[in-house]
Order: structure tokens, then C-alpha cells, then sequence
């Protein structure tokens, strides 16, 4: 979920998964992975926010979801989403903002309010209006826990040591401060 250019898709075939399922939102990067034309993959646009209407119950092993969800308002729908296509041993691994490095951006100053975000971002040297939801742990919990997934694993990551070489100071700044989250749930039996 959320394919992006297909680097896990990519990795997921080197590893010898059976079949693949890219979904992005983007149809760029929905033909990019097509483009490459890998064995046994499948790639589709889809709005994340409508769920994964294209995928059978019980028939996911993993889904991967690498910085999405804080582009989703309500979490909840996804999450039953997952609840629904994992297979009964199946799980999810994500990644997202951490709840502390987006309170930066608060404009409610509340922590536990869900706030719309929006920033200028100049990462690849012309500046691009996102927008993304800041929220609670408590919030992004309660998402995953209402619709039957148990949170199996919490990593906060931590900073490569490859980064010090490219900018000392991003490097200090990180190994401080978390700015994503990293979670694994697995399908609990109702």
C-alpha cells in the first residue's frame, strides 16, 4: 500500500515472493512499477481512503505501507481494510510520522487533536504544498486496536550512521529526535 517507485516491490521479488500487489494513489508510480515489468506482480491505482475494494478476504500474507497513512483522515476504515485482506496468520508493517516530530507543526498547540498540516517542501529543488494529518499515539492506536489488529512491535528507528557523512547536522538532529514511527500488527481472531 502506497508502492511509491516500487522499491519493496522490487525487493519482494528479489526474496522470491510468490505474488506481489502494488497499489499507489499516484498512476505515475503505479507505471513505473509496471514499467518494470517484474514476474507475478500486479500494480493498480487506488485512493487508500476507499480502502482495498480489489482484494479478497483472507488472502494477504503481509501488507507493506511505507509513509501513508498520514495522508488518511480516518484510520479506522483502513485499518478494518487490513483486518479484512490479511490472512489469519498475516501482519502489516508501517511507517509514518512520529506523533512528537509533527507536534512541531501544531497549530492547535493540543497534542491531542487530529490537525490537518500544511507545509512547503523543497526536497527535490522546486517547493511542493503537502499536506498531511498530524495525530495522537493514543489516536493512531486506537485506529489500529478497534479494528481487531493487535500492535505486535514499536520502533522509533534509528538514524543511519551513512547520514553523518552527507550532513553532520540532519545526523545530530535525528539521532535525537525521531521523526518516523515504525509499527508491525498482526490480524487477531475476533
Amino acid at each position: 500500500m502506497g508502492c511509491g517507485s516500487g522499491i519493496y516491490t522490487q525487493w519482494l521479488v528479489e526474496n522470491q515472493a510468490q505474488s506481489v500487489i502494488s497499489i499507489d494513489l499516484s498512476q505515475d508510480m503505479v507505471d513505473m512499477v509496471n514499467q518494470c515489468q517484474y514476474p507475478n506482480v500486479t500494480a493498480y491505482q487506488q485512493d487508500m481512503t476507499l480502502g482495498l475494494p480489489k482484494e479478497t478476504d483472507n488472502s494477504a500474507d503481509v501488507i507493506i505501507c511505507p509513509l501513508l497513512i498520514h495522508y488518511i483522515e480516518d484510520l479506522a476504515p483502513l485499518f478494518a481494510e487490513v483486518h479484512r485482506v490479511l490472512k489469519s496468520s498475516g501482519y502489516m508493517v508501517f511507517s509514518t510520522h512520529h506523533p512528537f516530530a509533527d507536534f512541531e507543526c501544531s497549530q492547535s498547540g493540543n497534542y491531542f487533536d487530529r490537525e490537518l498540516i500544511k507545509e512547503q517542501w523543497d526536497t527535490v529543488g522546486t517547493p511542493v504544498e503537502v499536506q498531511f494529518y498530524r495525530r495522537s499515539l493514543t489516536e493512531l492506536s486506537n485506529a489500529i486496536t478497534s479494528t481487531g489488529l493487535t500492535i505486535t512491535n514499536i520502533s522509533e528507528g534509528k538514524v543511519d550512521e551513512k547520514v553523518k557523512e552527507i550532513s553532520p547536522e540532519r545526523y545530530e538532529y535525528l539521532s535525537k529526535n525521531p521523526n518516523f514511527i515504525f509499527m508491525r500488527v498482526e490480524k487477531s481472531l475476533r
